[in-house]
């Protein structure tokens, strides 16, 4: 009997998985570790607040990436590396959302990859993939001179090139896209979202819900950022114990997403 083709799971970052930017998230840890000053620590805390107070939009993020690539020219890659991993835990598990948690686990347990499609830095977004799970990561990567970023974008994965990545992916790994899933909050992300069978608008801007409502695709509102440690105690458990109770946990989950699902698909019908 022929295997069925492989299927996957995209997920956008920002606002989707996490609740606030990836990037700018960690500006307090670049300014402590001596690579932007009190200025620029300040201006990413003002972009931060725009970005969670109104999502953005392709000209907001074109402004984002232009005040990004030039805040991080001449810095040491691996220093922002290491940055990024003493830090991670403090400031991104907080932040994660349950409910996309608890998706990666129903996508895991149902045999698909969990891929996070990111427009955020590649030094950002691979660890906070390792941190919630996923299997792959895609995103934007700057260019590297002398073990510095030069403030020049190599691979920007933003709007169209996101899709173009996915079905690269889906090339590459086996993917049938008309039976995998994607996941965002933004209309930037249209195009990743018509590249799959079954997209989903999360905690959706104006432009997303209206696209997904006039489509009638699921509308998902994530609200309830927790701790892995806080989802998962048997990590902290004995063996036998730790089996058993993590079992019980990723039932939960697997129920919990569907919930979530069926009330975003009540909502959208109901509007």
């Amino acid at each position: 009997m022929p295997s069925l083709p492989r299927t996957a799971a995209f997920f956008d970052l920002d606002k989707t998985v996490i609740a606030k930017s990836s990037t700018l998230t960690f500006g307090k840890s670049f300014y402590q570790g001596g690579l932007i000053n009190r200025r620029a620590a300040l201006r990413t805390a003002y972009i931060q607040f725009v970005f969670l107070a109104g999502g953005a939009d392709h000209d907001q993020m074109e402004r984002m990436r232009e005040h990004l690539s030039a805040m991080c020219r001449g810095w040491n890659v691996q220093q922002v590396r290491e940055i990024v991993a003493e830090t991670i835990h403090d400031l991104i598990d907080p932040i994660i959302y349950d409910e996309a948690a608890s998706l990666i686990e129903q996508h895991h347990l149902a045999g698909r990859d969990v891929v996070i499609v990111s427009t955020s830095g590649m030094e950002v977004v691979e660890p906070i993939g390792q941190m919630v799970g996923a299997d792959r990561v895609v995103a934007t990567r700057m260019v590297v001179e002398d073990g510095c970023f030069t403030g020049e974008v190599e691979y920007y994965a933003y709007g169209p090139t996101k899709a173009e990545a996915i079905a690269e992916l889906a090339e590459s790994e086996g993917y049938d896209l008309s039976r995998c899933y994607a996941y965002s909050d933004s209309a930037t992300d249209l195009p990743m979202l018509e590249s799959v069978g079954h997209p989903h608008a999360v905690n959706p801007d104006r432009a997303l819900r209206k696209e997904a409502l006039a489509r009638e695709w699921p509308v998902l509102t994530f609200s309830r950022p927790v701790r892995l440690k806080q989802r998962m105690p048997a990590l902290t458990m004995p063996s036998r114990s730790a089996m058993t109770v993590a079992a019980a946990a990723v039932t939960a989950a697997a129920a919990a997403a569907g919930a979530v699902w069926y009330v975003g698909k009540r909502r959208t019908r109901t509007a």
